[in-house]
Formats: C-alpha cells, sequence, structure tokens
C-alpha cells in the first residue's frame, strides 16, 4: 500500500525507517520530511499543519494510509478530514485529541472517572489563579492548558516563580495554548512514560521509557519538549506496569468511549512515581 507519513521529527524518521521495512508498503511518503527521512521516504513539501494540501496530495497520490506524527494536526481534525474522504488514518480524531490538547481536559476526565492524578484547578483568567496561588504554597505546578511544545509547564519553587509563570501565560508567550491556566499540585517522585496502541477500546503497551525533560543537569530549569530518553526504565517493574495499565491506562480507554470520544492511536501517559 502506498502510505503517507504527516511530520518532521525524530519521531517521524523512526516511523519512516520502521514502515519503510514492511512487506506492506509500496511506496512511502512523508510530509514534510527531513534530511534524514529523505534516506527511508520520499519527502513532500506539505506542511504537517496544511490540512487541505494534505488531503489533496493524498488523494491525488492514491496513499491508502496516513500515519500522523505532530500532535497540532491531530488537534486541528486531520484524522477526522482524512476518514471522510475515505482515506484509513492512525491517529485520534479532533475529538480524542484533546486528551493531549487540553491539560484541563484530561484532569477532568481523570477526576470524573477516578484515574489518579495531581490535585488541580482550571482557570480562563489570570487574576483568580494568582489569587488562588497566593493562598496555596510551593511548589506548585504551573501550566498553560493548549498544546506548547513541552514548553508551557513550569514546575515553581516559589509563590514568585509561580505568579511568573501566570504572569507570562496571561501575556500570551504560548500562544492560543494560553487561553487557559492549569495549576497543579506538585509531585515528587521518577518520571516513566507509558505507551499503548489503542483501537478505542483495546489497548497494546509497548515498552516504557524515561524522558529527561528539564533542561539543566540535575532536573533544573525550565521544561522542555524533551531532553533524552532512554528505554526500557528500571524504575518500571512487572508489578508496577500492570497497576498503571490497570488503574491508568486502560480506565482511560474506557473513560474516552463514555464521553463519546474513542480514542485510538498511541496512547500516552507521562507519570511521576512518587513514594
Amino acid at each position: 500500500m502506498n502510505v503517507l507519513v504527516v511530520g518532521s521529527g525524530g519521531r517521524e524518521h523512526a516511523l519512516c525507517w520502521s514502515i519503510a521495512a514492511s512487506p506492506l508498503c509500496t511506496k512511502l511518503f512523508c510530509a514534510p520530511g527531513n534530511g534524514g527521512i529523505a534516506a527511508e521516504a520520499t519527502c513532500v513539501d506539505i506542511a504537517a499543519d496544511d490540512l487541505d494540501g494534505l488531503i489533496v496530495f493524498a488523494r491525488d497520490t492514491g496513499i491508502e494510509f496516513v500515519v500522523v506524527g505532530p500532535e497540532a494536526p491531530l488537534a486541528a481534525g486531520l484524522v477526522d478530514r482524512l476518514e471522510a474522504a475515505g482515506i484509513n488514518a492512525f491517529g485520534p480524531t479532533a475529538a480524542a485529541a484533546q486528551l493531549e490538547a487540553s491539560k484541563g481536559f484530561a484532569r477532568d476526565l481523570c477526576r470524573d472517572h477516578g484515574i489518579p492524578g495531581p490535585d488541580y484547578a482550571r482557570f480562563t483568567d489570570a487574576a483568580p489563579a494568582r489569587d488562588h496561588l497566593r493562598a496555596g504554597r510551593a511548589p506548585v505546578v504551573v501550566k498553560a492548558d493548549g498544546l506548547a511544545a513541552g514548553k508551557g509547564v513550569t514546575v515553581a519553587a516559589t509563590i514568585d516563580e509561580a505568579l511568573g509563570a501566570v504572569d507570562a501565560i496571561a501575556e500570551g508567550r504560548f500562544g492560543g495554548a494560553g487561553a487557559g491556566i492549569v495549576v497543579e499540585e506538585c509531585l515528587a517522585g521518577e518520571e516513566v512514560s507509558i505507551f499503548a496502541l489503542v483501537d478505542g477500546v483495546n489497548l497494546l503497551p509497548l515498552v516504557g521509557a524515561q524522558d529527561h525533560k528539564r533542561v539543566g543537569d540535575g532536573d533544573t530549569g525550565p521544561n522542555t519538549g524533551g531532553m533524552g530518553a532512554y528505554s526500557p526504565a528500571p524504575i518500571l517493574t512487572s508489578d508496577l506496569e500492570r497497576r498503571i495499565l490497570d488503574e491508568i491506562m486502560a480506565p482511560t480507554v474506557r473513560a474516552m468511549a463514555a464521553e463519546g470520544r474513542p480514542f485510538k492511536g498511541v496512547l500516552y501517559a507521562g507519570l511521576l512515581i512518587t513514594a
């Protein structure tokens, strides 16, 4: 079959490398791709957020299967558009992609369905967020609600730092991602990332990993989209993995289906394993 991968980063390079090796793949394209991906696929000069351009290319080229890497085109409804055009796609619909595209939505879903998570509060205006912070204690986590390329999260050691994070969101530093503010309890522990293939009902776990988010040595400085990762993560024992699947991943799949937003694609959970 003719396959199109959407995106241009290391994630998409890994996808292309693997898909190119499949006997099911006749022709492989990547939009927009990059220099490294060009060794595995035919790169097409169409931006990942150019939904109209991607649909036209897929139709004209006889694409039979599309794998969407980045979050932004998923949240914008690329999978919905492809399915409407009769093209099979791997990734969540726009409604299901809210799980990643809105931190507040994810927190509300967990609260409403009894899935473990930190205490939190959501705000659409900066003033009540500041009042909430002044009435609380540090450390505390401040997040821009939407997609901010991994950079919309501040783990604040002091209330003043947290107030500064609210100001940055309110001033538009993260664009549309800052339309909402989420203030969370700061969890202390070791990070572990869990992934599973999901078809809306069933899940198939993949190997876990540990991601290094903060820019400085010793887990210091601002959060990033990731400063490296390794897999498998020693902290992820078989017993812990089973708990995560039973208490977090499977309940999330059921919750999304119950909300009328069945999730299909790769479900990702970034967890802190506390004491």
